[in-house]
């Protein structure tokens, strides 16, 4: 994570198509929550978010176009993840079985593996999941969305 202005960098997904469908949910205000594993911190030596702290979201283009607060942050095995939350995500999962499905084939990806310098990287029932709840306080001003 690095700076932009005067706040941190939120990157959601990899830059390309599942960024912008994310950075959609949040401009629209279905998307409220986010989910990485703990061992995703590690990689750049991030600190674990924390209520309050203020991000901006930046598209594929790195081109600012929100500022989200956090408001809640939950670490939590990867089995305990809730409904509430997995609905608050909004990317249209029903079900937290759903969910799961969705996300492990994300952490599971080729991307996220070569992200973690890890080619075998795998999650399951005990890995822990950090769950950030956070809320829109500005739109920046993007017009081609």
């Amino acid at each position: 994570m690095t700076n932009h202005g005067e706040f941190q960098i939120a990157e959601f997904g990899f830059a390309g198509p599942l960024r912008e469908r994310l950075i959609a949910a949040i401009l629209a205000g279905t998307k409220t929550s986010t989910s990485s594993t703990l061992v995703e911190y590690s990689i750049e030596d991030e600190q674990l978010p924390t209520i309050g702290n203020k991000q901006t979201v930046v598209d594929s283009n790195e081109a600012a176009v929100a500022i989200i607060q956090t408001v809640a942050v939950e670490i939590v095995r990867l089995a305990d993840v809730g409904l509430e939350h997995v609905r608050d995500e909004g990317e249209g999962f029903d079900s937290v079985a759903a969910w799961r499905r969705g996300h492990e084939a994300f952490w599971h990806s080729t991307e996220m593996r070569a992200f973690l310098n890890s080619p075998t990287f795998t999650v399951d029932d005990d890995t822990l999941v950090v769950l950030e709840r956070f809320q829109l306080i500005e739109a920046l001003g993007q017009t081609n969305r």
